[in-house]
């Protein structure tokens, strides 16, 4: 998975269905004045105001005005100030659409302009449909202009509605991704993979206990493999994302699953514990953790999938554009409670007969059914090389666990 670790700074990932223009950003008014002072003859300027400010504006559309191509939906904005317009004291912003399929009900688009001046906004938007042109490769302005209102989320309904025009206020920049966003809950995904981790090392312990194996080397050794596994997720998800910056790109699951496995191998063999009865215990809080942090991804908005009319979709938002989608998160969060069970059930009852089986068979398990979820999701592959490239570093994971289990047992 390409798991954004919380809401994305801007720039933030760019979602299959929807591409952001570059803002027409204002340049706010500034002083060589001390914070808070204001040369003589001028009036005072506050520290609201020398901070960077970003305006988030939220507007539903229909589907069916998208048409058969994309559709720009463009934002217009005006300051609301005493006497007349300065410098600054507007912007217009695009936002592109694309993916959503027409006919699957209301949709919305959230924009973030940065730049901008402190103070209330006044924020009209307006979608301008495109349809393609000869040969479906050029797109001409069909059309007229559509008005757009404001959008609002209600949970209880699970439902985008229209919201009341009112004059949207300007926040801090780097705060400014924590906005509310329809079908989103920020921070959620960190907070039940912290859940998911506490889950499986508790769920370790227990089985390791009731096998007579002493816990607390294995449980330093999974937390050793674990920090390993976080910078593999990020090293994967910079070579799948080269674009983004390290720091404030996301992980990706791949890159954890092939990482940690390995890592923790090496240091049980290097301590001489049981690899296989280890790894085997380990297999069911791993996929109880998946469970949970999938559930995370989709109220989070990462991950998401594509936009469709099958019955199966759901309306949910990647971030940016909210609409039905295929629900690929909850997909791959059943396979991962699916797998708990089954490897739980297993592991309880005495396992297999070669040690290190249930990790392995549910680990191939989930790597193929994991490879077929991330064709429904709206972020398509960079490149054709990493479906072969994760089955050549998940058969090696699979190669060396079983080569230092039979040589720790010769």
């Amino acid at each position: 998975m390409a798991r954004r670790s919380g809401p994305p700074s801007r720039k933030p990932k760019r979602p299959q269905a929807a591409r952001s223009t570059r803002p027409h950003q204002a340049q706010a008014a500034r002083s060589d004045a001390p914070a808070g002072t204001a040369p003589a003859g001028t009036a005072p300027v506050s520290s609201e105001a020398e901070e960077p400010q970003a305006l988030v504006a939220t507007v539903l559309f229909d589907s069916l005005d998208v048409g058969e191509g994309d559709a720009t939906v463009r934002f217009a904005g005006r300051r609301i100030s005493q006497g007349l317009p300065k410098a600054g004291d507007s912007f217009t912003h695009d936002e592109q659409i694309e993916g959503v399929v027409p006919g699957t009900g209301p949709a919305s688009v959230t924009a973030w302009v940065y730049g901008v001046k402190a103070g209330e906004w006044s924020v009209d938007a307006q979608l301008i449909p495109r349809t393609a042109g000869a040969g479906g490769t050029s797109y001409r302005k069909a059309a007229s202009p559509r008005p757009l209102q404001a959008a609002t989320w209600s949970w209880r309904r699970w439902r985008l509605s229209p919201a009341p025009s009112t004059p949207i206020k300007t926040r801090w920049a780097p705060l400014a991704q924590l906005a509310r966003q329809p079908a989103v809950v920020h921070g959620l995904y960190t907070a039940l993979a912290v859940v998911g981790f506490v889950v499986a090392l508790v769920l370790q312990s227990a089985i390791l206990s009731g096998q007579s194996v002493q816990a607390d080397r294995p449980l330093v050794a999974s937390i050793l493999a674990s920090v390993a596994g976080l910078i593999g997720a990020k090293v994967w998800y910079a070579v799948l994302h080269p674009d983004e910056s390290l720091i404030r790109g996301g992980w990706a699951v791949d890159g954890f699953l092939i990482v940690a496995p390995l890592v923790a191998a090496f240091i049980l063999y290097e301590w001489e514990l049981p690899i296989g009865r280890v790894l085997d215990a380990t297999a069911p809080g791993i996929f109880f953790a998946v469970a949970l942090g999938r559930i995370g991804c989709f109220l989070t908005g990462c991950c998401a999938g594509r936009c469709s009319a099958s019955s199966w979709a759901i309306w949910s938002s990647d971030q940016r554009v909210g609409a039905r989608r295929l629900p690929a998160q909850l997909w791959e969060s059943a396979a991962g409670l699916a797998l708990g069970i089954v490897t739980l059930v297993i592991v309880v009852s005495g396992g297999l007969p070669v040690r290190g089986g249930v990790f392995i068979a549910g680990f191939a398990v989930y790597a193929v059914v994991r490879q077929a979820l991330l064709r429904v999701r709206a972020e398509r592959r960079r490149s054709y090389r990493t479906l072969p490239l994760t089955a050549v570093a998940a058969g090696l994971v699979v190669v060396v666990i079983l080569a230092l289990s039979l040589a720790q047992e010769a």
